[in-house]
């Protein structure tokens, strides 16, 4: 579905595809299921009108999922909350705790707002040796996704979140959120920098006028090699150009001022 200028799938453009759609025939229309909206892009933090597209997809009994991996995390803040109205129902969301939930790779959790769904479609996967462990009455982590096998990957999640509690979780991303909008700050007072876009959540996208891909690469490598900041850039529309993603907390405004200083 075409996004609009600033980036985010919106209800009224994901009815309009699905109308184009219908029109090309019932079986083309008949083949769609699912709808994907994005809670929080990984490239620029964009969070997608989860309401309406949640409102259409209902309407015509789709299936609503989110990609929350990096954004969705923003969730707990208080600041952040209103722009994911709608995560609600959505009918699944996913959000990866080991990048911006302080937890270690590789943890990703799959939420379902009705987990039978997700049991009739995934499980139980049939075999004698499988039986003998698996009654129907336990919960099974392999009856609600396509892999059988795996680790507690959110166990470190829940033992920080036992020891902490979420009001730290909500205090540490807000602390992000706040360097966030100082880094962009910092970057619309200085005549040599530009924001390509202002920030939603905590990536801040921009450029430095004048420099080449050469340029933003050896600045990067050079920042790498001296242990300083590891501030690797991206590329939009064919243009490289400099990305912060703030999810430590422990990152503050003045780590931000003296990496941009190294850009003059």
């Amino acid at each position: 579905v075409p996004t609009g200028a600033d980036g985010r799938l919106t209800g009224p453009r994901l009815a309009a595809a699905l109308v184009e759609l219908a029109a090309g025939g019932a079986e083309v229309a008949d083949g769609i299921f699912a709808v994907v909206a994005t809670a929080g892009t990984t490239q620029f933090g964009i969070v997608d009108d989860l309401r309406g597209i949640a409102d259409v997809a209902r309407a015509r009994d789709l299936w609503v999922h989110a990609d929350g991996a990096y954004g969705l995390a923003a969730l707990v803040a208080p600041s952040a909350r209103p722009r994911f109205d709608g995560i609600a129902e959505v009918d699944s969301f996913i959000v990866d705790p080991h990048k911006w939930l302080f937890a270690p790779f590789d943890a990703c959790a799959l939420v379902y707002r009705d987990p039978a769904l997700a049991l009739a479609a995934h499980g139980p996967q049939q075999a004698g040796y499988l039986d003998v462990l698996d009654p129907a009455a336990n919960w099974n982590p392999s009856d609600y996704a396509i892999g059988l096998s795996r680790r507690a990957r959110g166990l470190p999640l829940w033992f920080s979140l036992a020891t902490h509690g979420t009001r730290a979780y909500a205090d540490a991303v807000e602390t992000t959120l706040a360097t966030t909008r100082s880094a962009a700050a910092q970057i619309a007072v200085r005549p040599e920098l530009e924001l390509v876009r202002p920030p939603e959540l905590s990536v801040v996208v921009f450029r430095r006028l004048g420099w080449t891909d050469t340029d933003y690469h050896r600045w990067s490598d050079a920042l790498l090699r001296a242990e300083f900041a590891f501030v690797p850039p991206t590329r939009h529309d064919g243009e490289t150009v400099a990305r912060f993603a703030v999810v430590n907390p422990r990152t503050t405004p003045d780590d931000i001022e003296a990496i941009l200083a190294t850009m003059l």
